[in-house]
């Protein structure tokens, strides 16, 4: 179904301020928070860890880490298929979680120039641009929802609810709207007209409400927060936190590193945020170790699911 809206002068307005800038100077400052924390901590901080004891906490930490992944996978499969893309087979799954590494690369596009490729290949330019568009809107969403479990330390969290609204039939085309603005950079690269006429072609939406990609997607987050927790247990033995509220802190902290695009998979921008929100609730040097190990953990899900992807380009340039 077509959603047509008209602009007004509040959009003209956004459109004036440079949101670019901003999100680049929210990442330096992230960065420089969590540099100045490290190094204040830096005499209290140590890596050592005792693999026989705590071993098994981090190898649940990268566990949780790669199924993380096969559910973001999933969820956008989904996510094609309610655009009104069938696929029988998971070669979408596999070629997402190859390419998940792609979102450390400097500039943050080049994930979506692959998957866009991909899904044109074997669809239409249409659905692989709106898939590849909406995909982190979904991520957004799922993780807001799980923040806004706050309510019941703040009635503002019930505002984290918003983008989860826009997420249906009727309004999907206001928000590839908004998106066509906020990602010019991916449309530049992709050779692809940033024009209306483009955005409004029509769409074989199959459903009014996308129930599983919404739900993988919240199942990401979810075993994201669980691989975290067992990397903070694994430092902080003592923990006695409501774990509502760590994952009502770890949800936010992940959504404002999934909307900085300037912090590639949200380096920096996640930490910081963690470290800021959960205050003096957790030991600074704690919460350091616990983030960094995790950061690295994660990161090396990704690039043990994408090797075959990297060797591959690899080989290909010889």
């Amino acid at each position: 179904m077509k959603f047509n809206i008209n602009d007004h002068s509040y959009w003209e307005f956004l459109k004036k301020i440079n949101f670019g800038g901003i999100k680049s100077i929210f990442f330096i400052s992230s960065l420089l928070y969590f540099c100045v924390y490290f190094f204040y901590n830096i005499d209290q901080i140590s890596f050592e860890i005792n693999l026989e004891k705590n071993g098994i906490n981090l190898f649940l930490t990268f566990l949780f880490c790669v199924f993380s992944i096969f559910l973001n996978a999933y969820a956008w499969k989904y996510i094609v298929q309610w655009f009104g893309k069938d696929f029988k087979r998971n070669n979408l799954v596999s070629f997402y979680v190859l390419t998940n590494i792609l979102k450390y690369v400097p500039g943050g596009i080049w994930h979506f120039v692959e998957r866009f490729n991909f899904i044109k290949k074997i669809s239409n330019p249409h659905i692989a641009l709106y898939s590849t568009l909406i995909e982190p809107y979904f991520m957004l969403s799922g993780s807001f929802l799980l923040a806004s479990l706050g309510v019941i330390f703040s009635p503002l969290y019930l505002f984290l609810i918003l983008p989860l609204v826009f997420l249906n039939r009727k309004l999907i085309y206001l928000v590839l709207k908004r998106l066509r603005s906020l990602k010019g950079k991916v449309l530049g690269v992709l050779r692809l007209p940033n024009s209306k006429d483009y955005f409004e072609k029509r769409i074989n939406i199959i459903s009014f409400f996308p129930t599983r990609g919404l739900l993988l997607e919240i199942g990401f987050v979810l075993f994201k927060f669980i691989g975290f927790y067992f990397c903070l247990n694994t430092f902080y033995i003592n923990n006695t936190l409501n774990i509502i509220f760590l994952l009502v802190i770890f949800s936010l902290s992940w959504s404002l590193g999934l909307i900085v695009p300037a912090a590639p998979s949200g380096v920096g921008v996640f930490e910081a945020c963690f470290l800021f929100l959960v205050g003096r609730n957790i030991p600074e040097n704690v919460i350091l170790v616990s983030l960094i190990y995790f950061r690295v953990i994660s990161t090396l899900a990704d690039l043990f699911l994408s090797l075959p992807f990297l060797l591959q380009k690899k080989f290909s340039k010889i």
